[in-house]
């Protein structure tokens, strides 16, 4: 067999290393064309083509009608392969999840919420979920299933497809999520902690050249994910954006959740607003309650809900400064309370250095409650795609 040329080399190994980020910038709709591709990728038009043209070659891709270009002959627009299909999500809390159908393109619809008893434990829980989802899928066409997509409120072994060690769910530990239900579907399945998906839900709704952000979901608990260079940054063992168990002085030793003491979940998160307010008599059981009263302008709320923002800002100023995001998004439910977002951003502009903060855009998340469902559904769509991906360049890599 006589050897490959040098240009025939270079072609496949652009090839390899490509062929994964063209197909989720596609598939989350933040690029359609070959020129938006290879200004995102940082890749030469030629080596885009290349890449384009071999997926072309096996089916993954399609060009679909054409768009005008300034001063120059219009565009193809191109398409997943087989964009007709979905994937179904799930964003999962802890009595009740929002269920939904996630189209390429990060297009969301069907959206509802059902109870989710996740103290159940994970077979009666998930079994219950998943009747909920089949039938979602057989409404939409089962044969275009691509994949199912599950938002987790706990830390998440991405590779083993597990919840490891989640504080807020009983009987779930190493428990077997993924494996469970792709063999409930026949389908890939991924899975991750509600923060991370929030982030790449929002990113990919957000103007291209907002490269580096951070998302905080601030609920029960609080959590983070990080967008770096246009991609999730999970970190060496996937636990990147832990700021929760952040120790901060104001805590002291109040128990925490995870076991230590002195977190910022025990004095900035909506579990501690509740112990917070009903030391100080009020009747409040959960979040909701808490964030009820100061929607209502409750003082004693108003003021507690203000000082979580506060501390939640003084913790999130240090890594603003060392990581120097284009963009901090609040989510969660305490997010749609003023007082606190107003605390949040006060801090971050008092702690952060000028340069930091000159550009920085600090805001709610505009997918809202939605966020974490369309960041599901594309990591179920990018999983299904690397798995058709893999038989091409005999790799996968999520």
């Amino acid at each position: 067999m006589p050897e490959k040329s040098a240009p025939h080399r270079r072609n496949a190994a652009a090839f390899s290393s490509l062929a994964e980020p063209v197909l989720e910038l596609l598939a989350s709709g933040r690029a359609t064309t070959r020129t938006e591709l290879a200004g995102l990728l940082g890749a030469a038009p030629s080596t885009i083509s290349f890449t384009v043209g071999r997926l072309m070659t096996h089916g993954l891709l399609a060009e679909e009608g054409t768009v005008s270009s300034a001063g120059g002959r219009p565009r193809k627009l191109l398409r997943l392969g087989g964009s007709d299909g979905f994937a179904l999500a799930a964003d999962i809390g802890g009595r009740h999840a929002r269920v939904g159908v996630v189209r390429p393109g990060g297009a969301l619809s069907d959206v509802s919420t059902v109870p989710f008893a996740t103290a159940d434990g994970p077979d009666a829980a998930l079994l219950a979920l998943a009747e909920t989802l089949e039938a979602l899928a057989d409404q939409h066409g089962r044969e275009r299933l691509r994949g199912v997509g599950l938002c987790l409120p706990g830390p998440v072994d991405v590779d083993a497809g597990v919840v490891t060690l989640p504080a807020r769910m009983p009987g779930w530990n190493r428990f077997p999520v993924r494996g469970w239900l792709e063999e409930r579907f026949g389908a890939p399945v991924a899975i991750d902690n509600d923060a991370n998906c929030m982030a790449v839900g929002e990113h990919t709704v957000k103007p291209p050249e907002r490269r580096q952000s951070i998302m905080v979901k601030t609920g029960t608990g609080i959590g983070a994910g990080i967008v770096t260079d246009g991609r999730l940054y999970r970190g060496g063992t996937g636990a990147a954006g832990e700021i929760t168990h952040v120790r901060v002085e104001a805590a002291q030793d109040i128990p925490c959740s995870c076991g230590n003491t002195g977190c910022l979940e025990t004095v900035a998160s909506g579990a501690a607003l509740v112990r917070i307010l009903r030391e100080r008599g009020l009747d409040v059981t959960t979040t909701e309650d808490v964030v009820r009263l100061s929607s209502d302008a409750d003082p004693e709320a108003t003021r507690a809900v203000r000082q979580a923002g506060r501390y939640l800002g003084q913790v999130l100023a240090a890594n603003v400064n060392f990581f120097n995001p284009d963009a901090v998004y609040l989510g969660g439910i305490l997010s749609t309370l003023e007082p606190f977002v107003a605390a949040v951003r006060s801090r971050l502009y008092e702690d952060c250095h000028p340069l930091v903060t000159e550009h920085l855009v600090i805001e709610r998340t505009s997918l809202g409650a939605d966020a974490g469902l369309v960041g599901a559904g594309q990591f179920a769509l990018q999983r299904a795609l690397a798995q058709a991906l893999q038989s091409v360049t005999g790799s996968v890599h999520v």
